[in-house]
């Protein structure tokens, strides 16, 4: 019988863990529990319900509503947060930061959340060369811890 090395299998675990730094993580869900496919649907922050949950990009998402969920897993890459839902601007900066959920814009189909209003309306004043940062810095930092 043929042993598999547990190293690898020890990595392999370890690396579920890390997914949650990928994700911007406040009550053990991602984006402190509010629904992102509401961004789209009703323009504005709608709390996830716990029975509505889903588990993506190795955390748990939740939702307002059935179809709510079911509109996210059938792509989640549409109504995912970029930058895992950590803040936009800061992505730009080049640092991971926390979010507010009324913070949010949603700027060439994409969902982008701020750490607050008034860095959301900073944002806001030249988007698009926000976002080229944020998508530059975004490469090296995707997979580095969040210093909370």
């Amino acid at each position: 019988m043929r042993r598999l090395p547990i190293l690898p299998l020890l990595c392999l675990a370890a690396s579920g863990a890390l997914a949650a730094d990928e994700v911007f993580v406040a009550d053990s869900v991602a984006i402190r529990g509010y629904d992102p496919v509401a961004y789209f649907t009703g323009g504005a922050p709608v709390r996830g319900e716990p029975q509505f949950r889903h588990e993506w990009n190795g955390v748990a998402w939740q939702f307002a509503s059935r179809e709510n969920l079911e509109r996210f897993r059938a792509d989640p890459e549409r109504y995912a947060p970029q930058f895992g839902g950590f803040c936009a601007f800061g992505m730009s900066r080049g640092y991971k930061v926390g979010t507010d959920p009324a913070a949010f814009t949603i700027h060439g189909g994409r969902l982008y959340l701020n750490y607050s209003l008034p860095v959301r309306a900073t944002w806001l004043k030249d988007t698009d060369a926000y976002i080229d940062k944020a998508d530059a810095n975004w490469v090296t930092l995707e997979h580095e811890a969040y210093e909370r």
